[in-house]
């Protein structure tokens, strides 16, 4: 019995034994087909995996391409810039590593403001992240010697935007700023892995793709840490492409000068093929301030200042065009039948509708007499317009001075200008859901009621009439002088002859709206005044300027060209509140036709190097304010 026991105990081992036995063997043969696997099928992914974890490839942002004015000089520049960067994942206490930073070197609160947006809005992890920028040589020293001790720490050399003209090119090139979260959604992320800049505004917006340049890359190898040991391979970036302006820096500095602290803009055009010679609106702003990223305190100055200078006056400000509109109304006006050269009205200070005691009245209160199209060109007779555009009709009228560009947006390189408002039945309908008067017919044909245009509409438009009618897109770069324009289908020949001369006879006539700002000169010049009333006073109150607001006085404006038989310069200028085009915008702009066509070519065409100092000088007044 007892061996019996013992022996079938002995067997139950030995088969606990076997099985463990295969077991282990089944386990063992299992690694070793493991292993089998991965040394000998998966060897090149293994491979390519520790290759990884050795080697990284970072990539490298390429130059952004340069922008120059007409006569070469640099408009927007890239300067070293000693970056101080920071991997974040690195640090067990970040926090504590900036504190000791800061102990270091020179760093204001603006940098703490910064850096915090920098690391918020990094797009990856292990991306690094801006701590300060442009250091200088003493505090670069400072930190390298300590570098060891922080091995997140990095210093770069990097290209960084500068405009060396300040506010004198801000509205017209915009700037470059740091990329936005709805900005990182649309583009291609390949074409800016080496950057976290694009353009913001103007120029830089326009011609971002041109201006990116492309991306390169190198290999570089890693130690365990992430720290970089050595480079491996490098493939160099491509530099963006230049852009070259029509824009002439020395005119716009005599813009700027002219319209000095009044609000207020001016567009210059080349009436030889559209480009913008000139952009100014004042005031202005520094672009520089935004490139690194601009401090909080220093934005809500520039917002919150009363006289806008964010806003871009020349191609966002919209203003009653007032008397400006006048030649190509006239020109419309003819073309249509509604006048002809010879057809006479009379001005008696007012213009009444049939069955309306409303009196729509001239500048002139004892109005002008006989007047016919020349005259009232000429002397800026409203009584005569409002007639014309009585018996032309709103549709008509809209008809055809969209052929003129009004209503629309300009050009083919400018970036978010405001389409203005081209009034017609339609217009208001779908606007306003309301049906057409005639009297807003009436006040339309003076350009006031809800007339809408931007200097830059203006400055188009009158283009159109000193090419005789032909009208061309502005812009701003000479890559874009392809088009030849298109013809106005306005009036004969003759009629433009006709017209420019009247418009002459606005500067040189002794009766002209301008005649001041024509004395003395030995060349001639043909343009036309507006003056804008921006609010209503009663049918029986007269308007005294002293008695008003500042801000509620009427607007200055003038367009025109020069020469007049051969124009090489169109303007068109606006002074908020500056009261009569005649005695304020039209003398403004004798002093830009001045310059172009008799100081320019007897001194240097580089800008007054005192003036520009100057104007950065007065851009810094938002700054100290901020900061007080």
């Amino acid at each position: 019995m007892e061996l019996s026991t013992g022996v079938r105990e002995k067997n139950l081992i030995h088969g606990r034994v076997l099985v463990a036995s295969f077991f282990g063997a089944f386990l063992l043969l299992l690694l070793l087909s493991r292993l089998i696997w991965l040394q000998l099928v998966e060897t090149e992914r293994f491979q390519t995996a520790s290759e990884a974890n050795r080697l990284q490839t970072l990539p490298i942002g390429p130059a952004r391409g340069l922008i120059t004015d007409r006569n070469g000089l640099v408009l927007a520049e890239n300067r070293p810039n000693l970056q101080l960067l920071v991997v974040p994942e690195e640090f067990d206490d970040l926090d504590a590593a900036i504190a000791e930073v800061r102990a270091r070197i020179d760093f204001s609160d603006g940098d703490v403001e910064r850096f915090a947006k920098n690391f918020k809005s990094r797009r990856r992890p292990r991306d690094p992240v801006v701590v300060k920028d442009d250091l200088s040589d003493s505090d670069a020293a400072r930190i390298a010697v300590d570098l060891f001790r922080f091995p997140g720490l990095k210093i770069k050399a990097r290209p960084t935007r500068h405009y060396p003209y300040g506010g004198l090119t801000a509205h017209s090139l915009g700037y470059v700023g740091r990329l936005s979260l709805n900005e990182l959604k649309n583009i291609d992320e390949r074409k800016y892995a080496g950057t976290d800049r694009i353009g913001k505004l103007g120029v830089e917006k326009a011609y971002e793709d041109v201006l990116l340049g492309q991306v390169g890359v190198e290999r570089v190898e890693t130690s365990a840490r992430g720290q970089i040991m050595r480079s491996v391979e490098r493939e160099d970036p491509k530099p963006g492409s230049n852009i070259p302006l029509h824009l002439d820096i020395g005119l716009t500095a005599k813009l700027y000068e002219v319209l000095g602290n009044r609000r207020g803009a001016i567009v210059a055009i080349d009436p030889l093929n559209g480009g913008i010679l000139g952009l100014a609106s004042t005031p202005t702003y520094d672009a520089n301030s935004f490139i690194g990223g601009i401090g909080q305190a220093e934005y809500e100055a520039l917002q919150s200042n009363r006289d806008t200078p964010l806003f871009n006056r020349a191609l966002r400000g919209q203003y009653p065009p007032g008397s400006t509109i006048k030649p190509m109304l006239g020109l419309v006006g003819l073309h249509y039948g509604a006048v002809n050269w010879k057809t006479e009205y009379f001005s008696r200070g007012f213009f009444q509708l049939p069955g309306n005691d409303h009196k729509y009245r001239d500048w002139k209160e004892w109005g002008h007499g006989r007047v016919t199209m020349s005259k009232a060109i000429i002397e800026s007779v409203d009584t005569y317009f409002y007639q014309m555009a009585n018996k032309l009709g709103i549709d008509q009228m809209s008809e055809g001075m969209k052929w003129f560009g009004f209503g629309r947006r300009q050009g083919r390189d400018i970036q978010d200008d405001s389409p203005g408002i081209l009034p017609s039945r339609a217009w208001k309908r779908e606007a306003r859901n309301q049906s057409w008067y005639q009297g807003e017919t009436v006040i339309s044909g003076i350009g006031q009621g809800f007339w809408v245009t931007t200097p830059l509409q203006l400055a188009a438009a009158t283009t159109a009439v000193a090419r005789r009618g032909n009208f061309i897109d502005p812009h701003f770069s000479l890559l874009e002088d392809l088009d030849a324009g298109a013809p106005v289908p306005i009036g004969k020949p003759l009629d433009w002859e006709r017209m420019i001369d009247a418009m002459e006879g606005v500067l040189h006539d002794e009766n002209g709206t301008a005649r001041g700002a024509g004395q003395g000169l030995n060349y001639r010049i043909a343009g036309k005044t507006g003056t804008v009333q921006i609010f209503s006073i009663g049918q029986e109150e007269e308007y005294e300027a002293s008695e008003i607001d500042e801000r509620l006085r009427d607007h200055a404006l003038f367009v025109g060209f020069a020469p007049a038989d051969a124009p090489s310069i169109v303007i068109a200028l606006i002074i908020e509140n500056g009261g009569s085009g005649g005695t304020t915008a039209a003398p403004a702009a004798r002093q830009i036709f001045d310059y172009w066509l008799l100081k320019r070519k007897k001194g240097s065409i580089f800008p007054d190097v005192t003036y520009v100092a100057l104007m950065n000088d007065q851009l810094l007044g938002y700054k100290n304010a901020s900061s007080n």
